[in-house]
């Protein structure tokens, strides 16, 4: 009996290791001072020195079950920007700007080109972010995951001088909310998704008129990355008071996190269009409208709430991000929480 026999291919770990070095070394940033393959991931603080204080902001999450579509589509290239996303957005959120990233992955059979195909996902993200892919683990795990099954998770770690913070304390009556789109269902609700769909291959290359595209395509499209698009706006000389990245809890659930006692966000649902897969969600699955925008980010991925006077501002800064923004409400005095109306 050996390792091998037992289910850990300690060969494939390291043909894995060799296969994603080409994606990860397009991540790399000057300040990262070591090499993929070592025990751990250093990075400088040189560049924090003239921050009057420099704070770290960081973010954790995994994918989720949207991980079974593309075990069902046999596609796993594009779930590690899903990962990517939704630690960065995070740091995003508190004006801070990612620095680096760790991934983990767990699964059954380590099968080198498969899990390149991940990293390779993963790389992407970082790449949009402007993140340095510094380490992480594949964990081969017999008999725990399914030989063709695998989990995705990560961290980031980011900094923002302590004065650029985005808290939401400075929010006020009048303020307006500003709606970022997103690409789709993002990587939350998947659980709702995959009872609603029958989720086989057949069914995920089925192409409807509505969506533009396969069921599949439309359900898979990561997860939008906003770094670029808070780094615009901060160039623009715009202060953002609020930002609510639209997860796990829709609007109901993220808005009020954004704001203090006293303030009450009024979001508008007609002031964008709501893409056509949530319209499918909700028809075929007949899910009633709170229970939509309780799951579902609905079409809008970040809320921010800033100064009326900034609001063109965000949207010019936004497209030249290339983003779309939408005026969707406004904040108002009242009790903590949202009313979509």
């Amino acid at each position: 009996m050996d390792y091998k026999k037992a289910g850990v291919d300690i060969e494939a770990g390291y043909k894995s290791v060799e296969l994603m070095k080409e994606h990860v070394a397009k991540t790399m940033r000057p300040e990262v001072l070591t090499n993929i393959g070592g025990f751990s991931g250093a990075f400088s603080m040189e560049k924090f020195k003239d921050m009057e204080k420099p704070t770290l902001v960081s973010g954790t999450d995994g994918v989720g079950t949207k991980l079974k579509l593309a075990f069902t589509m046999d596609k796993n290239d594009t779930v590690g920007i899903d990962c990517v996303a939704m630690c960065v957005n995070d740091i995003a959120c508190a004006g801070g700007e990612p620095l680096f990233f760790l991934d983990y992955i767990a699964c059954g059979k380590n099968e080198p080109e498969k899990i390149a195909d991940i990293v390779k996902g993963v790389a992407e993200g970082c790449l949009q972010s402007d993140c340095a892919l510094i380490g992480g683990e594949t964990a081969e795990m017999p008999g725990f995951y399914p030989v063709d099954e695998y989990d995705l998770a990560g961290f980031a770690v980011g900094v923002v001088d302590e004065k650029d913070l985005i808290t939401g304390k400075d929010i006020k009556a009048g303020d307006t909310l500003i709606g970022i789109a997103s690409s789709g269902v993002h990587s939350n609700g998947f659980s709702l998704v995959r009872s609603v769909f029958t989720i086989t291959k057949e069914s995920l290359d089925t192409y409807y008129d509505s969506l533009g595209k396969t069921l599949g395509e439309a359900l898979l499209a990561p997860t939008k990355i906003y770094v670029k698009t808070m780094k615009e706006i901060k160039k623009a000389g715009v202060r953002v008071k609020g930002c609510s990245h639209i997860t796990g809890g829709g609007f109901y659930e993220n808005v009020p996190r954004m704001l203090h006692d006293g303030v009450h966000a009024v979001i508008n649902k007609d002031s964008y269009e709501v893409p056509a897969i949530f319209k499918m969600l909700a028809v075929d699955g007949q899910i009633e409208e709170k229970m939509m925008y309780n799951t579902f980010n609905m079409g809008i991925g970040l809320v921010l709430a800033v100064d009326p006077a900034d609001a063109d501002k965000v949207l010019e800064a936004a497209k030249a991000a290339g983003e779309t923004g939408f005026i969707i409400g406004k904040i108002e005095a009242g009790e903590k929480g949202v009313t979509l109306c």
